[in-house]
């Protein structure tokens, strides 16, 4: 009688058992990571903003009207509407998984005396889950979004976020 080799019906579904189990522990694991990535990614982008926000304010004697103003699709030509100083993705108001928005207030003399960054994850609790903020003080605020806001903060809620440590 000749003998058969290879693998049995058993022994299959105990190996893609293992692989079940060891990926639904992992999974969560790497969602929870990448939600981490991108709420930290925020803040770098909205302390790049408020960075880009002084520069522009020195060259042009106020801040930007709008966060496309401190962008500019390329070839860029440096100007109060298209500084050229932040890359276009951020400029546009979308990235890493958050929505962006910075707007001056304030204006005198036609240029914005103070501004607000504000950021907010594009789907909560899977991009993201706080909302973060800044002035021109440039104190970047956190906020726990109990209510689940995809809407980035504006001036009023900013005020009463908590610093971020």
């Amino acid at each position: 009688m000749k003998r058969q080799t290879g693998f049995t019906l058993i022994e299959m579904l105990i190996v893609i058992a293992i692989i079940l189990i060891i990926a639904a522990i992992a999974i969560p694991s790497m969602t929870t990571a990448k939600m981490n990535a991108d709420e930290t990614s925020a803040v770098a982008s909205v302390r790049a903003i408020n960075q880009m926000e002084v520069v522009y304010q020195a060259a042009y004697g106020g801040y930007a009207e709008t966060l496309a103003n401190l962008g500019g699709a390329e070839p860029c030509a440096k100007s109060a509407a298209t500084a050229c100083l932040l890359d276009q993705s951020l400029a546009g108001g979308v990235k890493a998984g958050y929505n962006f928005a910075a707007v001056g207030s304030n204006p005198s003399g036609g240029m914005s005396t103070s501004y607000v960054v504000g950021a907010a994850p594009v789907v909560f609790d899977r991009t993201g889950k706080r909302l973060f903020c800044s002035t021109d003080k440039n104190v970047i605020r956190a906020d726990l979004n109990a209510g689940g806001s995809t809407t980035p903060p504006d001036g009023a809620q900013c005020t009463g976020f908590s610093a971020l440590q």
